[in-house]
C-alpha cells in the first residue's frame, strides 16, 4: 500500500474515523436529573448503533482509505472498494441521524427519572464525525483542494555528474545501463561508459524487447513523477499494469502527443498519459 497516493481528503477521512472510534466509548444517553453515581452506557451497549453507526463508520472509512493506497483495487459485483466505503460512510451518517432523534428505541423513565433520555456526547460526536467523513468520501473525487497530495511527495534523487560513482539500481540516469536498445557501450578501462540522461543509444534489440520506434525529433530521456501515477498498456486499456513512484527514474522511450511511453524497472512498457509536473533527468 502506497500511502503517497492518499489525498487529503482520505486525511479528512481517517480522522473523521479516529473520532468516531473515541465517541464509540463515551455516553449514549443523557438523562436530565440522572444521579452521579448512574452508570450512562456507552454506544458500544447499543446494537443499531453500534452496527449501524460505529462498525459501519469504521469499515466505509477503511475501504475507502484502502482502495487508494492499493494499485489496482479489487472489485466487487463490479464495484471497487472505494464506491463501497463512500457507501457505507453515507449509511453511517444516515443511522447516526436516526439515532439521534430516537435515542432510547422508545424507552421511557431511563435511570427512575421521569424524563426519556437525550442524546450523549457519544452519540452527539458520532453524527458529526460520520457526517464529516460521508461528506469528505463523496466529495474528494470532485473538490481540487481535497485531491491533492496528503503526504507530500518525495524529491527524485537528483542525477550525478557523467564520470562520477553512481549508486547501483535500474532508473538511475548515472547508474551502469545498458544502452537503449539492449547493447552496452564501451568506456574507460575498469568503469563502463554511463548514458548521459536524455542520450539516444543505438544498438541491437534484446530478444523478446521491441525494438525502438523511429526517433524523428524525439530522444530517450530519464524522468522521475512527482507524485505517484498510474501507466497504462499501450493497447488502451483503461486498467493500469504499473504504478510509477517519485524518487525512482524511469525512461522515455516514446512520445504520443502530450503522453509518453515509458518503461518500468522490470521492463515492462506503458504510456504515461500525466506528465505534467515530471523532472527530466
Amino acid at each position: 500500500m502506497n500511502i503517497r497516493s492518499l489525498t487529503r481528503g482520505d486525511g479528512v477521512v481517517i480522522g473523521a474515523a479516529v473520532l468516531l472510534f473515541i465517541a464509540s466509548f463515551l455516553d449514549l444517553y443523557s438523562v436530565d436529573g440522572a444521579p452521579d453515581s448512574l452508570d450512562l452506557p456507552s454506544l458500544w451497549t447499543s446494537g443499531p448503533v453500534v452496527l449501524g453507526v460505529v462498525l459501519a463508520g469504521l469499515i466505509g472509512a477503511a475501504l475507502v482509505v484502502l482502495a487508494r493506497g492499493l494499485p489496482q483495487p479489487p472489485k466487487v459485483a463490479g464495484l471497487d472498494l472505494g464506491q463501497f466505503g463512500v457507501a457505507f460512510t453515507v449509511f453511517a451518517a444516515w443511522s447516526a441521524l436516526g439515532n439521534i432523534f430516537d435515542v432510547a428505541g422508545g424507552a421511557d423513565n431511563f435511570g427512575g427519572s421521569g424524563d426519556g433520555p437525550d442524546a450523549g456526547i457519544g452519540l452527539i460526536l458520532a453524527l458529526v464525525a460520520t457526517l464529516v467523513m460521508a461528506v469528505a468520501a463523496v466529495a474528494t473525487p470532485l473538490v481540487p483542494a481535497l485531491k491533492g497530495a496528503l503526504l507530500p511527495a518525495a524529491p527524485p534523487a537528483a542525477p550525478q555528474p557523467y564520470g562520477a560513482q553512481p549508486p547501483g539500481g535500474y532508473g538511475y540516469p548515472g547508474a551502469q545501463q545498458a544502452s537503449f536498445g539492449g547493447q552496452p557501450q564501451p568506456g574507460r578501462p575498469g568503469q563502463p561508459q554511463q548514458p548521459f540522461p536524455g542520450q539516444q543509444q543505438v544498438g541491437q534489440p534484446q530478444a523478446g524487447q521491441p525494438a525502438p520506434a523511429p526517433a524523428g525529433d524525439f530522444s530517450p530521456f530519464w524522468f522521475a513523477v512527482p507524485v505517484p501515477r498510474p501507466l497504462f498498456p499501450e493497447d488502451g486499456s483503461p486498467t493500469p499494469i504499473a504504478e510509477l513512484t517519485p524518487g525512482t527514474w524511469y525512461l522515455a522511450v516514446e512520445q504520443r502527443g502530450p503522453s509518453l511511453v515509458a518503461q518500468t524497472q522490470d521492463g515492462r512498457r506503458g504510456v504515461l498519459q500525466d506528465t505534467s509536473g515530471i523532472q527530466r533527468g
